[in-house]
């Protein structure tokens, strides 16, 4: 086979491109520790000046979590959920959309969930699968429809998610108030699912306690996987990263950026869907009142403390739940309250915000490059 001078040119063109994304998954994981280990040091500065002791504090908040079995599953549930929530915001925000939808799409997954595991007979494989198919297809409506509003409307993305999110939860809690209610039952939520359609217990797979950790790790893990390799290896992600880095050129590219931000709100709604699912097939085994929380929310932290990017989000949900779990111990284990923890979560939101240091290494590290070359 003749190698001719465009072969070698494209070759050449995708090492580069290889090197790049090696180099900027490196600046981004680098830059989620440095961001963590600043925080965690003015943490510990706070406490000093209040007259606490903050050697004893974060030895239990970063001990902690690891010293039973059960708190490590606590850990790994609260990971699997809000890491899920990360890489839902994290797909829009790689097309510069600010997707305050996750809130509205993780209620919509879990009423979806519920009511097949809940309603609908299935056989065992069955029963977990379709549930979860499920819950990421009315999360992906969820993600449409604010999605297809800006795309086509031109309407604002954060108040059309917001006001999504309003009529959504009110409508989870008339239906668990009301129509899902478990009849006979004084306290408020639905029937439990099907025990076939519930995620397999971590306990069982290794012998030990881990509360209501679940398979769903894996199913988290795989979905980071796959998302990275959609935003990195597939034309789809290309247009997406595309229009995130300058619409105006990926219009006169030939991309559809309408088509492109829709995408991405719907694939960011499905994996919010997901995590409704974990919560419903996984955590509760039903719907609950407030079943998610804040952690809709906390998912915008983590994605941007990840830089959107799908693997360093596994590592900065991971981090987050830890703190999350090391603050509660913390506050049983000494007189440091869990303030501390919003600090140290306030002081991340500041430094996520700042992007001109890391986007400045990245030209650095290029033109360094460039110039050896």
């Amino acid at each position: 086979m003749t190698t001719t001078p465009m072969t070698l040119i494209e070759s050449e063109d995708r090492r580069e491109y290889r090197v790049t994304r090696r180099r900027d998954l490196a600046v981004d994981l680098s830059m989620t520790l440095a961001t963590i280990l600043a925080a965690l040091a003015i943490g510990f500065l706070v406490m000093l000046v209040t007259g606490n002791d903050p050697v004893k504090a974060y030895e239990a908040m970063l001990t902690g979590p690891l010293d039973r079995s059960f708190r490590v599953g606590r850990w790994l549930e609260d990971a699997t959920t809000l890491t899920l929530l990360g890489l839902s915001v994290a797909i829009p925000f790689r097309a510069r959309q600010i997707s305050l939808g996750a809130e509205s799409q993780v209620y919509a997954g879990a009423l979806a969930a519920a009511a097949v595991a809940v309603f609908l007979p299935l056989p065992p494989v069955a029963a977990v699968l379709v549930p979860l198919f499920a819950a990421a297809t009315a999360g992906a409506g969820m993600g449409f429809v604010p999605g297809a509003m800006k795309a086509r409307l031109g309407a604002n993305e954060i108040v059309a998610t917001l006001m999504l999110n309003a009529i959504v939860v009110r409508v989870y809690d008339y239906l668990v108030n009301g129509p899902l209610k478990e009849p006979g039952s004084s306290a408020v939520h639905s029937r439990s699912i099907q025990q076939d359609s519930a995620l397999t217990p971590l306990s069982d797979w290794f012998g030990i306690p881990l509360g209501r950790a679940n398979i769903g790790l894996f199913l988290m893990l795989l979905t980071a996987i796959a998302l990275w390799l959609l935003i990195t290896r597939t034309p789809l992600g290309y247009r997406i990263r595309m229009t995130g880095s300058n619409p105006d050129f990926a219009e006169y590219g030939g991309i559809r950026v309408p088509r492109a931000i829709e995408w991405s709100f719907v694939i960011g709604g499905a994996v919010a869907g997901l995590a409704g699912a974990h919560l419903v097939q996984g955590v509760y085994g039903r719907l609950e009142p407030g079943l998610a929380g804040s952690l809709a929310f906390e998912g915008i932290v983590v994605a941007l403390l990840a830089r959107n990017n799908p693997l360093v989000v596994v590592v900065a949900g991971l981090f987050y739940s830890y703190l999350r779990a090391g603050g509660d111990i913390m506050e049983q284990q000494t007189d440091v309250g869990t303030e501390i923890v919003v600090v140290i979560q306030a002081v991340i939101v500041l430094l996520v915000t700042a992007q001109a240091l890391p986007d400045l290494l990245k030209r650095r590290i290029a033109r360094r490059q460039a110039g050896v070359r």
